[in-house]
């Protein structure tokens, strides 16, 4: 059976080298990781702040944390994005004419996508640490003070490993929901997987091949991010305390 020339052709665009647009989507693939990595950086340590206020007993900054959260929630993704991108520069340039520092700056397009990825990541972060702090059974905390562990030690060796256990389920899985939100960064031109794939299908004019090409890279991040998320959880998993 003869293959058809014109598929041929077609899947010839999908080869690696100068003929063909494999190693640019390879390579959006792989901006697609260092994105998604930079941003959970960003977002951990925003969650973990958050979290941390959401438990104080200061009403003020609870009420501050919650506010925050909210703002956040209920802001498209997209616009956020968009926010973050074009508000780093007015702030970062403002602050050097104020300083009166004869500088110019413009934000790096990956920076200003983890920052904005990060922010959406760590307020939804943020509610898992406060859920992973409050499941942890008090008991155990009570049974550590009374084998005369500091409030220190009890939180290094006891809180904070079984929150960690308890946390892991929900931020993987925020991961996974990261994964595929990294191309949102396609809005400032930053070229990530999906932003590749658009511009390869607009100028070979075959749109259909490179998204589907676009959809079975993001499958298989997704694929190999389930099996890890999997090996972790089975890693950490509680015996005996569900």
């Amino acid at each position: 059976m003869q293959v058809p020339t014109a598929f041929v052709e077609t899947l010839s665009k999908l080869t690696i080298g100068t003929s063909g647009w494999g190693d640019e989507l390879l390579l959006g693939a792989l901006m697609t990781v260092s994105l998604a990595v930079a941003s959970v950086l960003v977002g951990l340590l925003i969650g973990g702040k958050l979290a941390i206020l959401k438990i104080q007993p200061n009403p003020v900054l609870r009420s501050v944390a919650n506010g925050l959260t909210l703002l956040f929630r209920g802001t498209p993704e997209f616009l956020v994005i968009l926010i973050v991108f074009f508000s780093l520069d007015l702030v970062l340039n403002a602050l050097f004419s104020a300083l009166q520092i004869p500088l110019t700056v413009s934000t790096p397009k990956f920076w200003a996508g983890a920052l904005g990825l990060g922010l959406i990541f760590g307020v939804y972060a943020s509610e898992v640490f406060k859920g992973a702090y409050w499941a942890v059974p008090r008991g155990l905390i009570e049974a550590s003070r009374a084998l005369g562990l500091s409030q220190w030690q009890t939180i290094r060796r006891v809180h904070l490993p079984l929150m960690w256990r308890y946390a892991l389920p929900g931020l993987t899985n925020l991961w996974l929901v990261l994964l595929k939100d990294t191309s949102l960064v396609a809005v400032i031109a930053f070229d990530e997987l999906l932003r590749t794939a658009k511009v390869a299908g607009e100028t070979e004019r075959e749109p259909f091949i490179f998204f589907l090409a676009a959809a079975v890279l993001y499958l298989v991040m997704t694929w190999v991010s389930n099996r890890v998320k999997d090996r972790l959880e089975r890693r950490v998993a509680i015996v005996g305390l569900n």
